[in-house]
């Protein structure tokens, strides 16, 4: 096993001191820094993006050709952690630990350290990771008046105001698939400049709700559903991707209760559990979004958008994005349209 450590001082920081150990080069922009790595230890890339308020985001794509072992202290940077594991497994353990803590695909950690302690994260070899972090520098954070800490639970209040570093704190988060569809979004983000990183920066904020919501559950003992397992839950996530990416499929219950193996109870109560919808909902939900995608951003008519995303009716497609949108498909087209218009004369 390789052992790494580290003392950052800052997110970007961690990056340097993470390419001193493991190879690479770092390019770095405004507000992001990006090492790629191709050695002997690993290969792949980290991404570390900074936002306002101590908010930072890392993305860890890599495969590792050694068991590494990362630690770090809790010095002066000593940021609250909410981590993901959308690809692969880590380990994770406090110094004064015996024994490592598995975090599974699809499952999350949130942690932090007291003032001197010593923080290890364990990432297995021949396995290609994609493992999620937001950091929170608290001191930073507390600064911002939308943060509203106060409306937390009792135990991540506490931990969100120790800004001396007093508490040693770790959740271990159940299975969660929500957090996994918006690190795809951010993943799948187009353009480029201010307007990316706005979206970013949103999206970045929702992975940070669902990591505080499943810890209020937890801490209210709100359980997975009973009668489906991780297993299960798991396949109906691929239905649903495969949803989003052929939305134009004639989807039926039956059909993909076949193709899953999965009853259609517990299709339903699984799109109901991830997504709030039944899986009929979903379908619909789905096509409505990349008509509206299609709307904005295709030269495709009406018509062509309706055969597009798989529904025959142009009146029927037109009475629910109405309902869903508070628009019809005419007028939000008129509205790009002029849109673009008025883009064209200012450029």
């Amino acid at each position: 096993m390789l052992e790494i450590n580290i003392n950052p001082t800052s997110a970007l920081n961690n990056i340097t001191l993470l390419q001193s150990q493991l190879g690479g080069k770092i390019e770095n922009s405004s507000n992001k820094s990006v090492l790629t790595i191709n050695s002997e230890i690993a290969f792949g890339e980290i991404i570390c993006s900074e936002f306002d308020w101590g908010i930072n985001y890392i993305d860890i794509k890599v495969k590792f050709f050694d068991d590494v072992m990362i630690k770090t202290e809790s010095n002066e940077f000593n940021p609250l952690r909410f981590m993901y594991a959308f690809k692969g497994h880590f380990n994770h353990k406090f110094g004064v630990d015996n024994v490592e803590r598995k975090v599974d695909e699809f499952h999350s950690l949130i942690f932090t350290n007291k003032a001197g302690g010593e923080n290890y994260l364990h990432f297995p070899k021949n396995t290609p990771l994609h493992i999620n972090m937001i950091q929170i520098e608290r001191q930073s954070f507390l600064k911002k008046k939308s943060s509203n800490v106060s409306s937390l639970n009792q135990r991540l209040h506490e931990i969100f105001v120790d800004t001396d570093y007093e508490h040693r704190f770790a959740h271990y988060g159940a299975l969660n698939l929500k957090i996994g569809d918006f690190i795809q979004e951010i993943n799948n983000l187009k353009g480029k400049g201010m307007v990316k990183t706005l979206k970013m920066e949103a999206l970045v904020y929702e992975i940070l709700s669902f990591h505080i919501q499943q810890h209020n559950k937890s801490q209210k003992g709100v359980p997975l559903p009973t009668s489906l397992s991780s297993r299960e839950l798991k396949l109906i996530r691929i239905l649903s991707r495969k949803i989003i990416k052929v939305p134009a499929d004639p989807y039926s219950l039956n059909e993909l209760s076949a193709e899953s193996g999965l009853s259609q109870a517990k299709l339903q109560e699984g799109f109901k559990f991830l997504y709030k919808r039944t899986v009929t909902e979903y379908v619909r939900h789905i096509r409505l979004e990349k008509a509206r995608d299609l709307l904005t951003t295709s030269n495709l008519n009406i018509s062509q958008v309706v055969y597009t995303i798989g529904f025959t009716s142009r009146s029927y497609f037109s009475k629910i994005f109405k309902e869903k949108y508070n628009i019809s498909p005419n007028e939000y087209r008129k509205k790009i349209i002029e849109h673009r218009r008025i883009e064209e004369l200012a450029a």
